[in-house]
């Protein structure tokens, strides 16, 4: 696959150049490649608002490198910051970082992970405590790649006797560390000489199917075919979709599934045609504290989306036409929620929950936390 890990780099610093996230600049996809390199908390968190960098695992990989950003050495005082003050910094990064998006729960799981560093950090080690956070960092992007290539593995047994797929939003290696979520399982079934083809929707109203699902897969070799949003069900009607494959960024308790707005009346379309309804995410994007979906935040993005075209090269943050007029009212949620029992299968990085509920949901996790010996 072309899309790789170069998604996000990690820039240590090094003399006089400071330590920097480098991030291919998704919002130019696929009119032009440009990298964004992010030196300070307020450029990434911009970055992860703007969805220069997207996708539930690819958000939290960049946050948990963004954390090693804070300005600890940016006091005024000669003096050398005190513990306290340098386990601030970085507990105020991490706060700071978390009000970037509200919905992918991933961005929440790595920094927690970075908070736990922070914690376990003594006076007499706060100065390993930077290259603490760096490590830990590169291990949740290290962590990713091995999850996205297991899913890979686990999701190519549902879709072995499939010939089309359609999916919705961007689940591939823009939106992880490399390899993807709901791409990964086409993906490795191309690598075994079984390629599919793929039907990928528009994904209104920031095209992030046709302009980033439909790129990626065509550098890897995989027929894509592009349709509107509007068109699927049809598609379905005429017996062109085997499956249905899309991603996550949250998922509850109890099954229920946050993604892109437009993936809970896929479902229900798959659901009257009798076509299989996957889902595709790393354990880490469970929420287990939310008994439903209907808990699930879900963010309300800028009208401006909606109001206007993209503009000029594709850039999503370029205004284009004016689509709507200024009379209308607009309403523009990021996602939607697919209850579990339209969910005929979720795919982790540990296998696949058929039929999920509460239950089988928690016997997943029960052995994760205790598998056999």
């Amino acid at each position: 696959m072309t899309v790789d890990a170069e998604t996000i780099r990690y820039r240590a610093a090094t003399g006089d150049t400071p330590a920097a996230v480098d991030l291919l600049d998704q919002t130019r996809i696929p009119a032009e490649l440009e990298r964004l390199v992010c030196e300070s908390l307020p450029e990434l968190h911009d970055a992860i608002v703007r969805l220069v960098v997207r996708g539930a695992p690819a958000i939290g990989i960049a946050a948990a490198y963004g954390v090693t950003l804070a300005p600890v050495d940016s006091s005024a005082s000669p003096e050398p910051a005190s513990p306290e003050d340098v386990r601030r910094c970085y507990y105020d990064a991490i706060e700071y970082l978390a009000t970037s998006r509200p919905t992918a729960v991933n961005l929440f799981w790595a920094l927690d992970r970075m908070r736990g560093i922070v914690e376990a950090s003594t006076d007499e080690t706060i100065g390993d405590l930077p290259q603490r956070l760096i490590d830990e960092a590169t291990a949740i992007h290290d962590e990713d790649r091995s999850m996205c290539r297991a899913m890979g593995k686990h999701g190519a047994t549902l879709l072995g006797d499939c010939q089309t797929v359609l999916t919705h939003c961007n689940a591939g290696g823009l939106a992880t560390s490399q390899y993807g979520t709901a791409l990964s399982p086409i993906y490795y079934l191309h690598e075994k000489g079984h390629t599919l083809n793929v039907f990928a929707d528009e994904t209104r109203p920031l095209m992030q199917g046709s302009r980033l699902t439909a790129w990626e897969l065509s550098q890897a070799g995989v027929p894509v075919t592009v349709c509107i949003d509007s068109m699927a069900g049809s598609l379905m009607q005429r017996g062109l979709v085997d499956a249905v494959i899309v991603g996550s960024d949250r998922i509850a308790e109890n099954g229920d599934v946050a993604n892109k707005i437009g993936t809970y009346p896929l479902a229900v379309l798959a659901r009257y045609h009798d076509v299989p309804f996957y889902v595709v995410a790393p354990t880490n994007t469970f929420d287990l504290e939310l008994a439903s979906g209907d808990l699930i935040p879900i963010e309300q993005r800028s009208e401006d989306e909606m109001r206007y075209t993209l503009g000029a090269d594709s850039n999503v943050h370029t205004k284009g036409r004016m689509a709507v007029p200024r009379e209308a009212s607009v309403i523009n949620p990021a996602f939607d929620v697919t209850p579990a029992d339209l969910v005929t299968a979720i795919v982790t990085e540990q296998g696949v929950i058929k039929q999920p509920t509460r239950e089988k949901v928690q016997q997943h996790f029960a052995a994760i936390q205790t598998p056999a010996s």
